[in-house]
Formats: C-alpha cells, sequence, structure tokens
C-alpha cells in the first residue's frame, strides 16, 4: 500500500501500523522491494536533471528569435518559389545549429560526469543491514539513519531519536533548530508543530535519528511548494552581463535593420529581396553561436579545472571565481594543517592533570552529536593512554549547539542510582559563565573575581602561543529523568585542554600568490582572538586588523561596511555573523568567495558570489557550494582561480572580436546599399559569411591567455564592450569603405565581382582580426593556441577558393577573380591588419591612463 492513499497523515499514525501500510518492517525494505519501488514512484529528485536529451537540446538550437526570424524568412521565399535562396538559408541555419548543438552536447556531457562525482547519498537499513545508498534511490518505507550535519532527503516519521535537533529554515522560515521525538501528532496542525516528523530539504543540526521514510520526491513538503512554485536561482553576474550584452545587440541591430529596409524600399528594390538583406544583417551583427560559445568555453574550463582537483557544480561560477577578489575562509585545514592534536589537559592550576584527561575522555566518547576533530583529538589521546569508559554509564546529552558553545554529557558511576555526574566541554568563556566554583586541590572554591582573572590570564597565554584553548566543568546532582540546558549553572571550574594545529608550510607562499592575483584573504573563525592572531602571524596576516563577534555585534551594518574590508582576522564569530560579514563586503563593491565546509557555514556559502567547499564537507555545506576542492588546499584555489579568469578572458574574446568585426561589416553593408546599383552582398552571401567566420571561434575556447589578463580580478563591462565595437568595428568599416572605392573607381566592378570581392576581403578580415584583437600585446607576442591558428587559417584558405569552386562559387553567384584583384585583396589586409595593430596600442593606452587617472584622481 502507497502512502499516497494513507486515509490520515502519516504524523498522527503509530510507527508500527505506519511500516505495515508501507510493506516494511524494522529491518527496513528488501533490495529487491526497494528497486520495485523505485520503478513505480520514480526518483527521489524534486526535479529531473538539468541535463537535457540530444533532441531537446538540438530543439533548444531554435530558440533564438534570429534564427526564428531566417527561418521566416526562408518560408517567404519558399512561398514565393525562390527555392535556392530559400535552401542556403534553411542550410547555413541547419549547419550553425547542428554546430552549437554538437559543442553543447559535449559540454554536458562533461559537466554531467564531473557532477556524478558529487552525487549524495545516505545511510540506509535494508534487510536489517546499514548500507550507503545514493539518495535519489531511496523510496517510501525506507529506513535512513541521520546525523549531525545530514541533509534530510526525504519526508518521513521519527522513530528513534537521540538530541536530535534539526534546521527547517528551509520550510518555515524559523532560524532556530527544532527538537524531533518520536510519537503521534494530532492530524490537523501546521507543519512547523509535526515535532515527530522530518522533511526535506530541512538539515540536521545535532543528535542521530532512525527515519522511516513515508513521502518522496515531488511528494514532498518541500517538491509540492517547487512544484507550485518553480522558482528559479537568481539571476548571477555572468547572466547579468549576457543579458545586458544583449540589449546591447538590440538596438544596433533595430538601428541598422530599419535604416537599411526603409532605404532598400524608398529606392524600389524588391521587397523580398530588401527584406532577406536586412535579417541578414541583423545575424550578421549577432554572434548568434555565443550560447554555444560560452557552454563550450566553460565546460573546457569546468573540465580543466576538473583535472586541477576543482570541481564546478554551476557553469557560471565560473566567472564569479574569476572576480573573486576577496575570499573568507576559516582557518582550520586551510591555512593549517587539520590535523588537531590534544597536547595537554592542565587542571585549574595550571598543571598536568589525568582527572581532566579522563572527564574529556568521558564527554568526549559519549558525544552523539557533532563530529569534529576536537573531540577525535580526545578520544585518540585517550585511547593511547589507555583511558575508558568502563565504570560509566551515560545517561543523558545536552547538545552542542552555536550559541552555547559547549556540550553537555550526563554520566552516572555504575551502581550509584541516585547521584548523576555531569561533564560540560566547551569554549573557555562560556564554560566560564556557568561556573560558581573552582577545584583546587580536590575542594571546591567559590570562583572569585581574581580567580577568573587568573584563568584568564592561562587561557590567554596558551592562545599567544598558537594553542587552542577549551575549558572542562563538571557538577554532581540529584538522579533525574531528564536533563536540559537550564541545568548548566553552580558548575566546578576542572582545568584546560590544550590542541594545536600547526601551519601549513606553504600557507605563506599561497596567501603571496593569491594577493598577486588581486585575492585578499581574511579570516572567519569562531576561535578565539589571541590563537587566530598567532596563527594570522606565521602565515603572513597582519595580527593586529582584528574584529571580534562580541565587537561586530554592536555595531551598525553602515559602521560594518566601513571595517569589513580594512579587517584581516574575524574572531569568535557565530554563524550568523559570518553571513553579515559576507553581506557587508558584496556592499562595499567587492566579489566574495566563501570556503567552508560545516553545518555553519552553510548562510554564508549560499551568501557568497561564489561558495566554495570540500569533497568530505557536511551534506549541507557541499549542497550550498559552487565549487568542490576535492583537496582543502589554498593552492589548488589558486590554480581553480586562474582558470576561470582563463575561462572568462575567453568568453569576452569572443563577444568583444566577433561584435566589432561584425558591426563593422554591417555598418559598411548600410551605408554602403543605398548608394549602390544593387546590394553588396547578397542575403545568402552574408550568412555564408557569418557562418565561416564563425567556425575558428568555437577554438577560443582553446586559447592562451596573456599572463598579465590573470593578474587582477575580471567583470563584465558593457560600456568596455560597446567602446571596443564602436572602435574596432568603425576601423573595419573604414577599409570597407576604400575597398567599395577600389573596386567602382578602380576596378569597375559589376555586380558578381564586387560581392565576389568584398566577401573575400571582409571574411579575410574578420579571420585576421582574431589573431590580432585576441591579446592586448601585439600578436607576433602572444602565441594563440593551435587550434585556433590553424582553424583560421583553414578557414582563410577556403575563403581565397572559394570564387574557382565551379558549383558552389555559382550556388552562391561567385565569379573568380584576376590575379590583380587578388593582390590587391591581400594589400588590403596587410593594411588593415597594421592599422588595427596601431589603433590597438592607442585604444589600451588610452584606457590605462584613463584607469591610472581614475585611480590616483
Amino acid at each position: 500500500m502507497s502512502e499516497r492513499y494513507l486515509d490520515t497523515p502519516y504524523w498522527s499514525q503509530d510507527a508500527a501500523a505506519l511500516m505495515a501500510a508501507l510493506e516494511s518492517g524494522p529491518g527496513g525494505l528488501s533490495p529487491q522491494k526497494a528497486i520495485a519501488k523505485l520503478r513505480l514512484v520514480g526518483p527521489n529528485v524534486v526535479e529531473e536533471s538539468s541535463r537535457l536529451s540530444a533532441f531537446h537540446l538540438f530543439l533548444r538550437q531554435f530558440e533564438s528569435p534570429l534564427v526564428l526570424i531566417l527561418i521566416f524568412a526562408a518560408a517567404i521565399s519558399l512561398v514565393l518559389q525562390q527555392w535556392v535562396d530559400s535552401a542556403i538559408i534553411l542550410a547555413i541555419v541547419l549547419g550553425s545549429t547542428l554546430l552549437g548543438f554538437f559543442q553543447e552536447y559535449r559540454a554536458s556531457t562533461a559537466v554531467e560526469e564531473l557532477k556524478r562525482r558529487l552525487a549524495l547519498t545516505c545511510r540506509a537499513v535494508r534487510d536489517g543491514v546499514e548500507l550507503v545508498v545514493p539518495v535519489s534511490t531511496i523510496v517510501p518505507g525506507d529506513i535512513i539513519l541521520l546525523s549531525a550535519g545530514n541533509l534530510i532527503p526525504a519526508d518521513g516519521l521519527v522513530i528513534e531519536a537521540v538530541d536530535f535537533l534539526v534546521n527547517e529554515a528551509s520550510m518555515t522560515g524559523e532560524s532556530f533548530p527544532v527538537e524531533k521525538q518520536p510519537g503521534i501528532i494530532k492530524p490537523e496542525v501546521a507543519l512547523s508543530a509535526r515535532t515527530n516528523a522530518v522533511f526535506l530539504g530541512a538539515s540536521v543540526q545535532s543528535g542521530t535519528a532512525k527515519v522511516l521514510v513515508v513521502e518522496t520526491g515531488l511528494q514532498t513538503a518541500f517538491g509540492a511548494i517547487a512544484a507550485r512554485l518553480k522558482t528559479r536561482e537568481p539571476e548571477t553576474d555572468f547572466g547579468r552581463g549576457v543579458r545586458q550584452f544583449g540589449y546591447l545587440l538590440i538596438r544596433a541591430m533595430v538601428i541598422i535593420v530599419l535604416f537599411v529596409l526603409t532605404v532598400n524600399l524608398l529606392l524600389g528594390r524588391p521587397v523580398i529581396e530588401s527584406l532577406l538583406f536586412a535579417v541578414a544583417l541583423a545575424v550578421g551583427l549577432s554572434p548568434e553561436l555565443l550560447p554555444a560559445i560560452v557552454s563550450v568555453t566553460l565546460s573546457a574550463g569546468a573540465r580543466a579545472m576538473g583535472r586541477r582537483g576543482v570541481i564546478v557544480r554551476r557553469l557560471e561560477a565560473i566567472e564569479n571565481l574569476g572576480s573573486m577578489d576577496i575570499l573568507c575562509t576559516d582557518k582550520t585545514g586551510t591555512l593549517t594543517e587539520g590535523t588537531i592534536v590534544l597536547n595537554g589537559a592542565l587542571d585549574a592550576n595550571n598543571r598536568q592533570s589525568d582527572e581532566v584527561s579522563q572527564l574529556a575522555f568521558l564527554n568526549a566518547t559519549f558525544e552523539t552529536g557533532i563530529e569534529n576533530p576536537l573531540d577525535a583529538a580526545i578520544v585518540a589521546a585517550g585511547t593511547t593512554a589507555g583511558l575508558t569508559t568502563q565504570g560509566f554509564s551515560k545517561i543523558d546529552e545536552i547538545p552542542y549547539d552555536f550559541v552555547r558553545r559547549r556540550l553537555t554529557i550526563v554520566i552516572a558511576e555504575d551502581g550509584n542510582q541516585t547521584q548523576h555526574f555531569i561533564v560540560t566541554k566547551g569554549a573557555f568563556s562560556n564554560v566560564l559563565d556557568i561556573c560558581s566554583f573552582i577545584e583546587r586541590d580536590a575542594v571546591d572554591t567559590p570562583l572569585t573575581t581574581a580567580l577568573r582573572t587568573q584563568l584568564g590570564t592561562v587561557f590567554e597565554a596558551k592562545g599567544t602561543e598558537g594553542f587552542r584553548v577549551l575549558a572542562v566543568a563538571t557538577r554532581k546532582v540529584k538522579a533525574e529523568p531528564h536533563y536540559g540546558r537550564d541545568q548548566e549553572h553552580d558548575m566546578t571550574f576542572r582545568g584546560f585542554l590544550i590542541f594545536s594545529d600547526p601551519p601549513k608550510a606553504d600557507a605563506q607562499r599561497t596567501i603571496r600568490d593569491l594577493a598577486q592575483l588581486g585575492i585578499r584573504i581574511k579570516v572567519i573563525s569562531g576561535d578565539n582572538r589571541h590563537v587566530t592572531a598567532h596563527l594570522a602571524k606565521a602565515v603572513g596576516l597582519n595580527p593586529k586588523s582584528i574584529l571580534t563577534g562580541e565587537a561586530l555585534g554592536k555595531l551598525r551594518d553602515e559602521a560594518l561596511w566601513h571595517l569589513a574590508p580594512r579587517t584581516d582576522l574575524f574572531v569568535e564569530i557565530d554563524p550568523q555573523q559570518k553571513e553579515r560579514i559576507v553581506r557587508a563586503l558584496q556592499k562595499t563593491g567587492h566579489s566574495v568567495g566563501y570556503l567552508g565546509d560545516g553545518i555553519n557555514d552553510a548562510p554564508a556559502l549560499h551568501a557568497a558570489d561564489v561558495g566554495i567547499s570540500v569533497e568530505g564537507a557536511v551534506d549541507v555545506a557541499r549542497e550550498s557550494a559552487d565549487i568542490i576542492l576535492l583537496s582543502r588546499d589554498l593552492d589548488c584555489l589558486r590554480s581553480g582561480v586562474e582558470d576561470g579568469r582563463r575561462t572568462f578572458a575567453n568568453t569576452l574574446k569572443y563577444i568583444s572580436i566577433t561584435t566589432s568585426a561584425n558591426f563593422g561589416n554591417m555598418l559598411s553593408m548600410a551605408l554602403a546599399a543605398p548608394a549602390l546599383p544593387f546590394l553588396p552582398l547578397a542575403a545568402k552571401q552574408i550568412l555564408l559569411n557569418n557562418f565561416l567566420s564563425d567556425v575558428p571561434s568555437i577554438a577560443i575556447s582553446s586559447d592562451n591567455v596573456d599572463p598579465d589578463r590573470l593578474l587582477l580580478p575580471q567583470r563584465w563591462n558593457i560600456k568596455d564592450i560597446r567602446r571596443f565595437m564602436i572602435v574596432f568595428g568603425l576601423i573595419s568599416s573604414v577599409f570597407d569603405l576604400v575597398t567599395f572605392a577600389a573596386l567602382l573607381l578602380v576596378f569597375h566592378a559589376d555586380q558578381p565581382t564586387f560581392q565576389t570581392f568584398w566577401f573575400i576581403v571582409s571574411l579575410l578580415t574578420e579571420l585576421a582580426v582574431v589573431l590580432i584583437l585576441r591579446t592586448q600585446r601585439p600578436a607576433f607576442r602572444s602565441r594563440p593556441s593551435r587550434l585556433l591558428l590553424w582553424t583560421t587559417l583553414a578557414v582563410a584558405a577556403g575563403t581565397l577558393a572559394i570564387p574557382f569552386l565551379g558549383p558552389l562559387s555559382s550556388i552562391f553567384g561567385f565569379v573568380p577573380l584576376s590575379a590583380l584583384q587578388m593582390g590587391t585583396i591581400v594589400a588590403i589586409v596587410i593594411s588593415y591588419i597594421a592599422a588595427t595593430e596601431g589603433a590597438k596600442v592607442w585604444y589600451y593606452g588610452r584606457k590605462s591612463r584613463w584607469k591610472r587617472k581614475l585611480h590616483y584622481g
């Protein structure tokens, strides 16, 4: 019986009865039953994989309005029985779309292969055996095991729970964790009151639970909301840039097309011929392969980054990674080795203490909430020293949270039914706050202000030496059935736990390398100011540029906007403050990356321009990230930033070069058309020109990028693109008009000769400009990639041969040219190359002077 046909809501049913209804049991489903149910209910996903089928990917190539306009124009030609023109237009459209389809299909295949490496898994019980299975294969009736850091993969009923706290902010908007326990709830209660149920999209803050899955995929509460709203992700900086670029092109197209169409009609030229010419001009101006170029370039970048250990979950994040100028990160594992060691346990008199070691060992061993390296270090040290939990039993646990910053375990000595022992471990100040006594020589002494100062001095001294310090406190109480946070009071301070995590040997060099790329490191840590400042000094950061969480909490947003860019170390920070820091940096115009792997990093990862996590991160952090590092290493990230900038630079090359060349050619034709007795190029010739010039552009994704282009963050600048298009487009138009004059005044060219001559000149200049404008340096000092170079040369050779290729030449209306005419073409192209190189020196020199003036005032 499927859960979809249950008469009453699952949260108001007995767990055993619900299991029976779902054909499950305490040992879960059998593997065979799980497979059968998966076929019946489908995969556990809220929306199907974003990858399109080959057929749908092919159809998507026709979404462009420009392609649809071309098809409409071809249809008009068919109606008027202009068979050759319509066939040529359709063939060129089909060629362009097939080229785009082939490249995007390859790109999507490569990205899917990378995404498969990051597929989420969860622990499930099937036939009584615990297995790790993909989240997408979870079905109703499965028994799943959850612990701190897990994303909840489906809706279900809690059947066992130990200190199980869940963050349901994605469903209820409530930021505080909710405790979940087994039980039966009234059918009519709101979602937020269903304390015996968990929901897809929530995350486990602490504790453990066993859950019976009841709803999966679109049948979940989250899936129902997603299906209704169909919400889209916020527009990225990259997407915004593409959209603004599209607006720029549309404005230019409308002006040119209306002008040409109007003039041709006023001159009495055929309507269809004029319409096809105007439409062809529009297509000629537009880089219609832009989606394919962007997809190919970004996916090539993603593959290159994947080989370096940087997995891209969202392609557009590559641009954001390349534009990043501030990286916020915790210190553990990135600036330090990430191997935490317990160096000692000290009593309240600052002496080594076996008793404090035993207390810490009991606390860490019995803890079932958030796994962390500090507890692992305590357990490892205790096991080596021969410590055990023998003679003690766990009664209760008050789990760690990010407000209290401490963990309490209630234990009993075997045989003692009347008295329990509370052991608390956590951040020094948070533990000291709940202490009223201090143990001195086995005697509890009132904790005076002077004694608190002495303890603070020890804590500060150890921190200054680079050690991380936790505190331990205890209290004996009368046995009770249940314990809560309100019983953490009047405790006895027992001692200190001293940990070390040395800085990485190459951390200082990596920070220096990132600084040379224009990226400033900001450490955001929950650790105390003394430890963080000691590490900062060791790795080359400013230990005095520091802001504490307490001070930050007192700042208004405007003050934080001023301080955040000037601060290197944010210490003693809580999770909510991490997100606030990121947003303050963004408010001041910075592109912010955030590197994190914990539950408390998820809000900041989501808020950052580019969220970066690591392969071993908790589910909720990894799901919030755009980029995944297979190694928690800033040097790995540095190479990723360079790849991101290289990818974005090549994307902008195509956009800038193609639009400037096309703009020049289209402007030339628009100006010349009224003055000529015939069209400078037929519509089919314009389309062939545009198609052939786009072929080598596919290879731009493989092009080399000059080292100086990688030194600074790169962002979209539509004004720069417009300025570039106008300057270099006008240079192209000047040479086009010179060509027109030579053809009319020197060669007295008829229509076929004129169109053949200018077709070759315009195409060769477009190909040449790819090699010239791909770099800000002189072209001979910057080597293009082999693929780009040889593709460009091959198309250039084919262009020169087209007039002499008999049938193909006649289809497009070309005629053979004389040796003098071919020599003139070569001279014009060489002159154009020289003029463009000179203009490039002027353009980039002027741009550099303008930037210096803006910077220095």
